[in-house]
């Protein structure tokens, strides 16, 4: 295979520190327009107002549009994605034909589907300013008409590893003439158990393919990735790996347990776009619906939501009609939202990486950013340990509801106390609403029947399925509680066809072969395909193993 490549590699030794400064800049400060890119591109970033690169950017960009290959090492928030995504397209604009069915030319590998979403908006303006077609395969999305626009040929796929082992069992998609390849948060991957799907692809690729690698840190698993696809490669770093920004400020709230809930309303009732972590789902939706209650619009994100629920509930975050997002570790991975001042952990992180991610959702290129811990007496000794692990100063802080130092560090103010409507009650997210606890989590099985593996407990509790299912009579407790069925299926007291028609179970429904507790978190049955082993577990808007988020 023959690889277009442009030469132009402009020295970029003067870098600025921040992307987007503006024209006062010196001299020698390097710009787009120097680095090689395409004219429309240089245009199109223009037009949003980038004239700038970062210093990851100014640093990659000229040896990844030479075609080398690239490991980059920059933080969350650092301008990643352009910096292997222009290269990838000013590349790709050299072709005069378009690219064959099935088989993309470029491929962009991401851990969770709010991230490859978030690649694919980043990247489009500048496609299509060169007629090039950047489309994503992810989980929690229809597979068919995924299939139908690789169908068509598309120059730069943008996937997460088990919808794309889907596409290539089935035959839907192939890789042997993918000629740039990039991972994307190779360190998330690695954490989520991503690596061995990651290899697999990687040796579906050519050979001699260009590829590029960027993360925040290159742990050992990272660095096997990198011994064996990534030969000959060429380093560009703008930091050590920890939270080092100098931008963010990081503080141990010390609360007394019976103040905490009033402390977070008042937080949550602040000015300015905030994102709240918690350790598990049922977490999220609590903080929520207490948040909810006293007047702050808040919303939650997680992998019991339905992915256009998720994506919804981010849109809305991102114009700013929702201020407060409440989200799972896992789930908030993909968010990448500029304008978030503030971080706060409710619950502590399961450890230092997941610390950083957090932290990573605010002081995004260039802006300042304030990163609060919320912390019971208990739970000092634990988080003073994660922090310097991180490699973060966080200041102790004793604060209490209404107190000055807590209006100080994160702008709390008093809510309205004036309850919203539930979040899920408009017309839309209603149709896409789960069960906040027990239940079947994942996507609306298409037929009849049980279809997922192992619920806990509470019976078979997704969504109705189309025709068939179990019919028995009301359960008391748990059961089914989705929307209405089309035909067949549970119909109360009085079973209107097929099925199942027995007693009244007491408890749960159908409890499936081995129950355990809380709901069925596992497969989501979707549209069109096989669904690999991988995305068999998918959880949190990511496809992969499971855990408890």
């Amino acid at each position: 295979m023959t690889h277009a490549v442009l030469t132009s590699t402009p020295d970029v030794s003067a870098t600025p520190e921040v992307p987007g400064a503006d024209s006062s800049v010196a001299a020698d400060v390097i710009t787009f327009a120097q680095l090689g890119l395409p004219e429309p591109v240089v245009a199109a970033l223009a037009r949003n107002s980038i004239t700038i690169p970062s210093p990851i950017q100014a640093k990659a960009l000229p040896d990844a549009i030479a075609g080398k290959n690239v490991l980059g090492r920059a933080q969350t928030g650092s301008g990643k994605t352009l910096a292997f995504g222009l290269p990838i397209l000013a590349r790709l604009a050299l072709h005069t034909d378009r690219p064959s069915a099935k088989r993309p030319r470029a491929l962009v590998l991401v851990p969770t589907r709010e991230l490859a979403f978030q690649v694919v908006e980043s990247m489009a303006p500048y496609a299509g300013a060169q007629g090039l077609t950047v489309r994503a395969a992810v989980g929690g999305t229809p597979f068919n008409k995924q299939v139908e626009q690789l169908r068509r040929g598309v120059d730069v796929l943008v996937a997460t590893p088990g919808r794309l082992a889907d596409h290539l069992r089935q035959g839907t998609c192939v890789l042997d003439s993918i000629e740039i390849t990039a991972l994307d948060e190779a360190d998330q991957m690695a954490d989520m158990g991503f690596l061995p799907e990651v290899r697999a692809v990687l040796s579906d690729t050519p050979a001699d393919g260009q590829r590029m690698l960027f993360s925040a840190t290159l742990d050992r698993e990272v660095q096997s990735i990198v011994r064996q696809f990534l030969p000959d490669h060429v380093e560009h770093s703008t930091q050590d790996g920890k939270a080092s920004v100098r931008t963010m400020d990081h503080y141990m709230l010390m609360v007394d347990r019976g103040q905490k809930d009033i402390v977070l309303s008042e937080i949550g009732a602040r000015e300015g776009r905030t994102i709240m972590f918690a350790r598990t789902k049922l977490g999220c939706d609590g903080i929520t619906d207490r948040l909810r209650a006293l007047g702050i619009a808040a919303e939650s994100l997680h992998g019991g939501k339905a992915q256009n629920q998720r994506t919804r509930v981010l849109d809305r975050f991102k114009n700013g009609r929702t201020p407060v997002l409440v989200a799972t570790d896992v789930a908030a991975r993909g968010i990448h939202v500029d304008g978030i001042d503030l971080v706060v952990h409710v619950d502590p992180p399961a450890d230092h990486k997941d610390y950083l991610h957090r932290a990573g959702r605010t002081a995004r290129a260039g802006e300042k950013g304030t990163v609060v811990a919320i912390v019971l007496p208990n739970q000092r000794r634990q988080v003073q340990k994660l922090t310097g692990m991180a490699g973060v100063k966080a200041t102790s802080v004793n604060v209490s509801p209404g107190s000055t130092e807590l209006s100080s560090i994160t702008g709390a103010k008093k809510p309205t106390g004036e309850a919203l409507r539930a979040e899920n009650s408009s017309p839309r997210d209603r149709r896409d609403s789960r069960p906040r606890t027990g239940g079947y989590q994942g996507d609306r099985p298409r037929t009849g029947g049980y279809q997922g593996d192992r619920p806990r407990t509470g019976g078979y509790q997704g969504d109705r399925p189309r025709t068939g299912g179990y019919q028995g009579d009301r359960p008391r407790t748990g059961g089914y509680q989705g929307d209405r069925p089309r035909t067949g299926g549970y119909q109360g007291d009085r079973p209107r066809t097929g099925g199942y028609q027995g007693d009244r179970p007491r408890t749960g429904g159908y409890q499936g072969d081995r129950p355990r507790t809380s709901g069925y978190q596992g497969d989501d049955t979707r549209s069109g395909g096989f669904r690999s082993r991988t995305d068999q577990r998918s959880y949190d808007g990511f496809d992969g193993p499971a855990r408890n988020s």
